[in-house]
């Protein structure tokens, strides 16, 4: 019954069942895709969070931690389309977006879509294109849709960009600019598994389970009400005068020469609010705030020249914000 019903009506009846029902079906995603990604449950979870956001995702680690195995099992536990760009030195933006083709028996010019034109994007290796490639995703992650010969096409609803890079190899690689680090929701790192999760994964193989077999838990329908319903959850006025705090005091900091902007803002309340329904409760509380601060903030932050010789990092100066923040009382 669920599935023919809108976000209203779920509010209207009973938000807290609803909030039960949200987190069951988000926390089902979760453990599906921990079927191939052994050990890494706050990353998967960070995933999922950024989809229900509407959010983009910036998986940054060293090769081999299964960045790219996480975003194609997020996209088959969804009823979604999904398309894999690799991207290389030569691609071009219209490899891309699409590009206008003449055709000769129609006398006009037909638009091709490319595969940014599908649910869930996988930009691998996002670093190794060059700028202009790169610049071909600002329009669609900020405005959902693609501009091609002045003519605007959307792109389908969910959408989201999934994008790895690797820091540890620079060479023939692309640093993203700030403008484009600042559409991404989340940043984060996968890091190594445990020695437990290392040796299941190594008992699992070749039967195991693999990205082909895993069964989808979410129909389209119900990723978009999830979607609007994350919207409903309620937020109360200390709490919007905590998330700006937070913000507000990314830019206060000495150690800092760019702080978070107002978009750092929308993206961690629309974050937030998504993780306190799949934790069951209709409303935010200081600590979905402050679990999404640095995943949110830290990758829209320049450290000052002095606070990087002093081996400071961007995480960092956000624990001491938030340190520093009070917090509202309920």
């Amino acid at each position: 019954m669920h599935r023919l019903m809108t976000a209203d009506t779920y509010v209207a009846n009973d938000p807290a069942a609803m909030a039960g029902h949200f987190a069951q079906r988000f926390h089902a995603l979760a453990g599906n895709v921990e079927r191939v990604i052994q050990g890494k449950r706050d990353s998967v979870e960070l995933a999922l969070i950024c989809l229900f956001s509407e959010g983009h995702l910036l998986l940054e680690d060293v090769p081999g931690t299964g960045k790219t195995t996480l975003a194609r099992s997020l996209a088959a536990s969804v009823e979604a389309s999904w398309r894999r760009v690799q991207f290389t030195p030569d691609l071009l933006p219209s490899d891309i977006t699409g590009v206008s083709i003449f055709n000769q028996g129609a006398n006009s010019f037909e638009f091709h879509p490319g595969p940014v034109f599908a649910n869930i994007v996988l930009a691998d290796e996002i670093n190794r294109a060059s700028p202009k490639t790169q610049a071909a995703l600002l329009e669609v992650m900020e405005e959902r849709q693609v501009t091609v010969d002045a003519v605007p096409h959307l792109v389908p609803r969910p959408f989201m960009v999934v994008a790895t890079q690797n820091p540890v190899d620079m060479d023939g690689t692309y640093p993203l600019p700030e403008a484009q680090l600042d559409r991404f929701l989340m940043r984060i790192s996968m890091g190594y598994p445990d020695h437990a999760a290392e040796v299941a994964v190594l008992r699992g193989m070749p039967t195991g389970p693999r990205i082909e077999t895993l069964p989808v838990v979410a129909r389209s329908q119900d990723v978009s009400w999830m979607i609007e319903f994350a919207t409903r959850v309620h937020v109360a006025d200390p709490m919007y005068d905590y998330v700006v705090a937070v913000v507000a005091g990314t830019r206060r900091s000495p150690d800092v020469r760019l702080g978070a902007s107002p978009r750092a803002s929308v993206a961690l309340l629309r974050a937030a609010r998504v993780r306190a329904v799949a934790a069951g409760r209709h409303y935010v509380v200081p600590e979905d705030v402050k679990a999404l601060a640095a995943p949110v903030l830290a990758h829209r932050l320049l450290l000052t020249s002095e606070a990087e010789l002093r081996g400071q990092t961007a995480a960092q100066v956000v624990g001491e914000v938030l340190a520093a923040t009070p917090v509202p009382q309920a």
